[in-house]
Parts: C-alpha cells; sequence; structure tokens
C-alpha cells in the first residue's frame, strides 16, 4: 500500500487563502461567487466570512464534520437564507436581485429533508419541477409534459412513473426526487445529504446519475456529503469547512491526502492506493 502523505503543513490549511478560493472578480467559467459572505443566527456565527467561487457546468462537493457549516454554505447558495454580510451572485447577477420565479428556473434545492409526498405517483412529483414554469393557476402544456417525460427517462423512474412514492426503496426515491429537479430544466441542482440515508449500493446509484445529468444536460451541481472517498470519487471539485470557516478548495483529486484529511476531519488520516482502480482513499489512522 503506498501511503501519501505529503508533508505539508496542517496548520497552513487554517492559516493561508484556501487554494481555488475566489480571490479576484468573477470569470465567465463561474456558477458562484461569494464574497465575503458569513452567516450569524442566535448570537452565533455559524459561516464566517469566505470568497469562493463554483465553476460552471461541474459537480462540486461540500465536506466537513457535523456543524462545520455545509448546509448553511447550500442554503445561502440556494437563497433559503440571506447572508449576514456579502453577497452572493449566480451568473454575475447577485442572487438578492433574481426574481424569485426566474431563480427557481435556475436553481433547484433538494433539503436533506424531503417534504410528505402522500398518495403521490411518481409522475406527480416530477411534475411539481415544472412549478417555476406555469405558476399554481397555469395550464399544464405538452412542453410541460415533454419535460416530464424526458426528466423520468433521464433519472431512470420512468418505468414506476405510476407508482406510489412513498412505497419505493430509498434509492429509487432519490432519484424521483432528481427527477423533479431536472424537469424544473434547471441550470443548477444544490443537494443536501442526498445519499446519507441510503446504503452503499444506492448512493453509487444516485451519485453516479448526478454527475451523468451534468455531463449529459451542461449542468452544475453542489453536493453536501460526507464521505470523503465518495466526494473525491464524484465530484470535479472539493470545498471543505471546518468550524464555519472556508478551509480548502481543490480539485477532487488533491483532497485525498493524509495532511489535508486530517485538517479537515481533525483526527489523524492515511491514505492508500486502490490497486484496481488506482483511486487513492482516505481513512482514519
Amino acid at each position: 500500500m503506498d501511503h501519501g502523505d505529503s508533508g505539508m503543513n496542517q496548520r497552513s490549511y487554517m492559516t493561508q487563502p484556501a487554494a481555488g478560493a475566489s480571490q479576484s472578480a468573477a470569470t465567465s467559467a463561474d456558477a458562484f461567487t461569494l464574497a465575503n459572505v458569513s452567516f450569524a443566527a442566535g448570537g452565533r456565527t455559524l459561516l464566517h466570512p469566505l470568497d469562493l467561487a463554483i465553476e460552471r457546468a461541474s459537480v462540486t462537493g461540500l465536506v466537513g464534520h457535523n456543524g462545520s457549516g455545509k448546509s448553511t454554505l447550500v442554503k445561502l447558495l440556494a437563497r433559503q437564507m440571506l447572508p449576514t454580510t456579502g453577497a452572493v451572485a449566480w451568473n454575475s447577477r447577485k442572487l438578492a436581485d433574481w426574481h424569485s420565479r426566474d431563480l427557481a428556473r435556475e436553481i433547484a434545492y433538494l433539503p436533506q429533508q424531503t417534504p410528505a409526498t402522500d398518495g403521490m405517483t411518481v409522475r406527480e412529483l416530477v411534475a411539481l419541477g415544472r412549478y417555476p414554469w406555469h405558476g399554481a393557476l397555469g395550464r399544464f402544456t405538452a412542453t410541460d409534459k415533454a419535460h416530464v417525460e424526458n426528466a423520468m427517462r433521464d433519472a431512470d423512474v420512468a418505468h414506476y412513473a405510476t407508482r406510489l412514492v412513498d412505497s419505493l426503496s430509498g434509492g429509487e426515491r432519490q432519484r424521483a426526487w432528481l427527477a423533479m429537479l431536472v424537469a424544473q430544466d434547471c441550470q443548477c441542482m444544490l443537494l443536501d445529504e442526498p445519499t446519507s440515508a441510503l446504503d452503499i449500493a444506492h448512493q453509487l446509484t444516485v451519485l453516479e446519475l448526478v454527475r451523468t445529468l451534468c455531463k449529459t444536460r451542461n449542468m452544475t451541481a453542489v453536493v453536501v456529503l460526507h464521505d470523503i472517498n465518495m466526494a473525491a470519487r464524484f465530484c470535479d471539485r472539493i470545498v471543505a469547512l471546518r468550524e464555519g470557516r472556508l478551509l480548502l478548495s481543490a480539485h477532487a483529486d488533491e483532497i485525498i491526502d493524509s495532511t489535508a484529511l486530517e485538517a479537515i476531519y481533525g483526527v489523524p488520516m492515511r491514505v492508500s492506493i486502490d490497486t484496481t482502480s488506482g483511486r487513492r482513499l482516505g481513512f482514519p489512522a
């Protein structure tokens, strides 16, 4: 086994600007840009001021221990919460300047706890993704129907379109929710721990689907994940947070480093090379 110690000083991850963090004006390759963004509530700072750029048409993983600020950050990207300081921009336009319906046509958000779907079929759930395009009183058109059918096909849920969502397995249900986001015809998916309640097989299926959708539809995805090896396998870039601070932002293949992993999780970590796939894998020492 080849251990990947780099000899880098762990302290540097906490004291230097994060690798790849946005320190200048947004570029055409950036989907999101965050400038001096922080969030505080109830007298506590949940996210300390940070600058960050998230690339367009890529999968970015948010990692870190519980309470590191991952969900806070993704909610700020989704405009579910407003920053205490600074500004978040999507496509070079501040989120605060977007009309709600226009933003919903661009960005889709899937929270950790999805709403109840009592008595709802998969097709009915996926059709909810068309709401930003026709509204509550709008007419469901042939175009809307085509988007729903295409989304179910792309997410591989068309074969149980008439089944109740609540009758599906966890992995099948997550694919149905992803199909709803695809039907929204959005440019970006924000997913808060979409694999947390799934077994390994379904985790692989869901994350492979996210990656495939981004590739085939030229979409951007930001995914909150706990498993660093899954993040490195399926994400193009990884953003790591610790105690509400931006620790580092780097290409996924640069994250699996014992010093970087110890800085992220606060415990000694080791790295090995999988002899079959050649992937670097991190695990506690």
